[in-house]
């Protein structure tokens, strides 16, 4: 795998994906299915289940081709805590107080382009657009990026339902050495018994 830093660099304007898809604003507001006890620890910020669900469709676009970073806007995280983070290699930032997640992205934008290091921008904000846009930044809708994960995850759909093509579990993709030296530790003496 390249080094993020080597490949291109994909922004997301967070707030702006999820209010382009209806996919993701129907999960804002959904409340948590998970038992009380792990329930009470969790947020009650109201965008949770979109921002997770529109990070992982991330991780799936940017794959080994991007770096990919997620712009919040902090003002609409209701939590205090605001941490820049890498979760499934993707960077997750919310805006400082006073800073709109505009200006963050701009920076990032303008940094990159500057460097000559490509950039693709998601996002339908036109005025964003017109301030970063030319050459090296390509830039997509916050909508086509949906379509695109959509077309991803369909395309693997596909593949799992051909034969030998399927997911595989991990025990099934290693060598035989190492799935006797599995077995043993696990105390199986061949492969197929439980």
């Amino acid at each position: 795998m390249a080094n993020a830093r080597s490949l291109p660099l994909l922004v997301v304007d967070g707030y702006n994906a999820i209010y382009a898809s209806d996919a993701y604003l129907s999960l804002v507001n959904e409340p948590r299915t998970e038992p009380r006890a792990a329930a009470s620890r969790l947020s009650t910020d109201p965008f949770d289940r979109a921002r997770e669900a529109l990070l992982a469709d991330v991780a799936t676009f940017a794959a080994g081709s991007f770096e990919a970073v997620i712009v919040y806007d902090g003002a609409r995280n209701l939590s205090i805590e605001r941490p820049e983070r890498v979760i499934g290699g993707v960077r997750v930032v919310f805006s400082r107080e006073g800073q709109s997640a505009d200006a963050v992205i701009e920076k990032m934008v303008t940094q990159a382009r500057d460097a000559g290091r490509p950039v693709t921008l998601v996002t339908s904000d036109n005025t964003i657009r017109a301030t970063v846009a030319g050459v090296p930044v390509s830039l997509m809708s916050s909508a086509l990026l949906a379509r695109e994960v959509d077309a991803i995850e369909d395309e693997r759909a596909s593949d799992e339902r051909l034969p030998g093509k399927g997911r595989m579990a991990l025990e099934d993709r290693l060598s035989p050495a190492s799935r006797a030296a599995l077995d043993a530790i696990i105390g199986r003496a061949k492969r197929g018994d439980s």
